[in-house]
């Protein structure tokens, strides 16, 4: 089944929590999102999506916390592609593919993002920096 995104020009934006289970909240979200603009659930594009939400909600978090400050996670559906950006507010340096020893259990967010993406890359924002991700809608 072809998963493809009907509402071109919709967007989706929230903010989360800087925590874990704000980074949990967007992923679950985002998949709700894509469900009401035509790609269900489960479907191979969904499951992407969710990884790369994870992945980027999850580095946020992680190496983008500045106490006090949310992250703020935004879907665009555009003609054949969705953009994920996911903006965190700590302008310092922008997320780095790193090379993980062997047998470690992290360090693979952004392998699994370049992986899964047509594109992918920083950028910077009034406060703080911007992670992006697009995907091919039509499969």
């Amino acid at each position: 089944m072809n998963a493809e995104i009907t509402l071109a020009g919709a967007e989706f934006v929230q903010r989360f929590s800087a925590t874990r289970r704000g980074a949990r909240l967007a992923r679950h979200l985002a998949v709700h999102q894509l469900d009401t603009w035509g790609v269900p659930y489960g479907s191979g594009l969904s499951d992407d999506i969710a990884v790369i939400v994870s992945e980027l909600a999850a580095n946020a978090v992680l190496h983008g916390l500045v106490p006090g400050r949310d992250f703020e996670l935004r879907l665009i559906a555009l003609a054949d592609t969705l953009r994920i950006e996911v903006s965190d507010a700590l302008g310092e340096r922008g997320p780095e593919v790193r090379h993980s020893r062997p047998g470690a259990e992290s360090g693979f967010g952004l392998h699994l993002v370049g992986a899964l993406a047509t594109a992918w890359g920083v950028k910077d924002r009034g406060v703080g920096k911007t992670v992006w991700a697009e995907l091919a809608t039509a499969r």
